[in-house]
């Protein structure tokens, strides 16, 4: 409940008011002391003998009955432009009622923006049961930098001084089933650079005694390319490509960048982008062996591969 900082009564005062006139003060004097007319102390009172305690909350300012109500058969005819994607100024010239009447009724209606007609599809989580299963892989194009930049700093004078250092591009892989992530930068987003992070990763991997046996990427070309898929036919991968358009069926990839723009390349001020590249290593080891993940219990993801303890000394270095 809304309250006014200078509101003499709140429910509880309203309370309190009450029971001082049930116990026999009179109402000029119960009001007096809670700083009210006596004629607000008789209200409260009236309405504590008939209502209760109920009687004291506060009451709605809606109207009990409108002066002008606009008709059923108005708002049906409102509510069917509407649904044929008829802005709210146009519907009120066709149906002959004013624009906030419009805006009223599709207010109420939960019509007043063109996005309620078509609501957003319902997340469809999964997730494998097996790690290697599936990995998701994906990339992300970050600038190069030779001076802290005013992401950081906040300073955009002389910014274009670091332009035409050029870009560098970090190649991400995720496991789906543990979340055992694995990531690169290399030179550039094209195929050679696309199939030898995939025999990085698949090599990651199997370090970690985990067979890799499909892998999800969307549809850049150096994913479509003859040698990408050689590639995985080599390793024995199935490669399986997202739908057009629908980078939420590579979900986990996709916040797997944003966690790693979030502690990595945006965490800290590097000096340039070599630094940052240097730091990319410790934020993997971090992500895999320290970090608690939401989705799998607050627990670091190499927890679901099942390691050994003598794996667990040996692998974490």
């Amino acid at each position: 409940m809304d309250i006014h900082k200078n509101a003499r009564l709140t429910p509880h005062g309203r309370e309190r008011l009450v029971k001082m006139i049930v116990s026999g003060q009179t109402p000029q004097a119960a009001s007096e002391a809670a700083g009210v007319c006596p004629r607000t102390g008789r209200k409260w009172a009236d309405r504590f003998k008939q209502e209760g305690l109920a009687g004291l909350q506060d009451r709605s300012w809606r109207p009990h009955r409108l002066y002008r109500p606009t008709p059923p058969e108005v708002i049906e005819r409102i509510e069917s432009l509407r649904r044929q994607r008829m802005p709210g100024n146009e519907i009120a010239t066709t149906v002959g009622v004013s624009a906030a009447t419009v805006s009223r009724v599709l207010k109420r209606l939960g019509l007043s923006k063109l996005s309620a007609l078509e609501p957003a599809e319902p997340p469809r989580r999964y997730e494998r049961e097996n790690p290697g299963e599936m990995i998701h892989i994906d990339i992300k194009k970050l600038g190069k930098f030779n001076r802290i930049g005013h992401r950081i700093t906040g300073d955009r004078t002389g910014q274009s001084n670091s332009r035409g250092v050029g870009w560098e591009y970090v190649h991400v892989c995720i496991d789906d089933a543990s979340r055992v992530a694995f990531s690169k930068i290399m030179k550039s987003e094209r195929k050679a650079c696309a199939v030898a992070f995939l025999k990085a990763a698949v090599a990651y991997y199997e370090s970690l005694g985990v067979i890799v046996e499909r892998v999800m990427t969307d549809n850049g070309s150096c994913y479509r390319a003859g040698a990408f898929a050689k590639a995985c036919r080599r390793l024995r991968i199935k490669h399986v490509r997202t739908k057009p358009y629908t980078p939420r069926t590579n979900g986990k990839a996709e916040r797997f960048i944003q966690t790693s723009l979030r502690e990595w390349a945006y965490a800290r001020a590097y000096l340039n982008s070599k630094q940052r590249a240097q730091e990319l290593p410790f934020f993997i080891h971090r992500y895999n062996w320290h970090r608690p993940h939401a989705s799998i219990g607050r627990m670091p993801p190499i927890t679901r591969l099942g390691l050994s303890k003598d794996n667990l000394l040996r692998l974490h270095n």
